[in-house]
């Protein structure tokens, strides 16, 4: 939350005086603004006011007022079971305010860093996926979520739109749509679920030197397998050009420490990484490749994706999963 840049251009723009008129519905009187290059759907910002408090800033680009309420909801409620959140700010009594039409939600500031990969440590990962663990066991103590809006369902309706709008992709399409079959009809839909967050990328983790300040952007949580969330965020933390083993291991062993992955699970771990590995693939193509100008490279490569779900399909968690059984 300390970068900043320019916006691309769909993107909301945040002038000064909208900015002034909406912190006033949350009784923040706004002297200043900054749009922040970070975060590939939402339009983020810095505010800060007359006593140079800062805040940040958030206009939901696809969630209409039902996704941002639930995901405002879930951080006040983790909050409460002690998980490392941002608690929104109330513009009186609901926890968002419009924008242009858009929900626009505001937090106090939290200062951390953003780690780059080469900065991730074996203790970075274990710590994650700790507090990972401690997102999956409040889900009894949570308001349920639905379940989302990359269900399998929703990433066909995707391809089928690659499909039909962008030829340079329908071959990529084409074959993440069998693998999407292939996995689905593997899938052990008895494994635990409950609260997952679907997006525990290191640009949604805050660091103040080893500890975790805060786990950021919810707009993704929705009900799902643990273990899917799970092998999201060694796609996440633990692959560089490849999967470093000890960063995958740390991972599982952080979190198998906090919460036990049973056998099912443990079972379950490379077909939902498979499904996974699908999932952000398909969305890179739609969010990234699919809205570059022709000539240039796009922010984020859905073939790193499909490198992944090779190195899975290779067999390369089967020791790690092995290593959990004894523990």
């Amino acid at each position: 939350m300390v970068y900043s840049g320019a916006r691309m251009g769909r993107f909301t723009e945040l002038d000064l005086d909208r900015a002034r008129a909406v912190g006033a519905e949350f009784g923040i009187d706004v002297a200043a603004v900054e749009s922040l290059a970070e975060g590939s759907v939402n339009s983020n910002f810095r505010l800060t006011d007359a006593s140079a408090r800062r805040y940040f800033g958030r206009i939901y680009e696809e969630q209409g007022a039902e996704g941002a309420a639930a995901e405002l909801r879930l951080l006040e409620e983790l909050a409460r079971q002690g998980v490392p959140t941002t608690p929104p700010l109330w513009a009186g009594s609901s926890p968002f305010a419009f924008v242009n039409g858009k929900p626009f939600a505001l937090y106090p500031w939290v200062d951390g860093e953003i780690l780059c990969h080469p900065r991730v440590t074996v203790a970075n990962c274990a710590a994650v996926g700790e507090a990972l663990a401690r997102v999956h066991l409040a889900t009894p103590r949570v308001t349920p979520l639905a379940g989302g809006r990359f269900r399998v369902e929703d990433l066909l309706a995707r391809l089928d739109h690659i499909e039909a709008e962008s030829p340079e992709h329908r071959d990529a399409a084409l074959h993440i749509r069998r693998r999407l079959r292939h996995y689905t009809q593997r899938r052990n839909l008895a494994i635990p679920a409950g609260v997952i967050h679907g997006d525990l990328f290191r640009d949604n983790v805050l660091w103040q030197g080893s500890r975790i300040a805060a786990l950021i952007d919810f707009e993704s949580a929705s009900h799902g397998p643990f273990a899917f969330d799970v092998m999201v965020t060694i796609h996440a933390w633990c692959y560089g050009d490849a999967f470093r083993p000890d960063l995958v291991q740390a991972t599982l062993d952080g979190y198998h420490a906090v919460r036990r992955l049973e056998p099912d699970e443990r079972a379950a771990l490379p077909i939902e990484g498979a499904l996974a590995a699908l999932r952000f693939a398909t969305t890179r193509i739609t969010d990234f490749s699919m809205r570059t100008p022709p000539g240039e490279r796009p922010l984020r490569d859905y073939r790193r994706f499909l490198a992944r779900l090779e190195a899975l399909e290779s067999g390369m968690l089967g020791p790690h999963v092995a290593l959990l059984e004894g523990q």
